[in-house]
């Protein structure tokens, strides 16, 4: 099975860097926070290196 992102709404800062860097897998919600809307819109690869890895608030997780 592979390994899909999850945003922690609840420490999400809105700061907008994962859906800048991969709008491919990442929006924002309806309550202003960022979502994994689409997990397989972009390689594992590319989402630590631009998404997780640059969160100021390490809000996104892999499950």
């Amino acid at each position: 099975m592979a390994k899909e992102p999850w945003v922690d709404q609840d420490v999400c800062i809105s700061c907008g860097l994962c859906t800048d860097n991969v709008p491919e897998v990442f929006r924002f919600a309806d309550n202003g926070k960022a979502e994994a809307y689409d997990p397989a819109g972009a390689s594992e690869d590319e989402i630590q290196r631009n998404a997780i890895d640059v969160c100021p608030v390490s809000c996104i997780h892999w499950r």
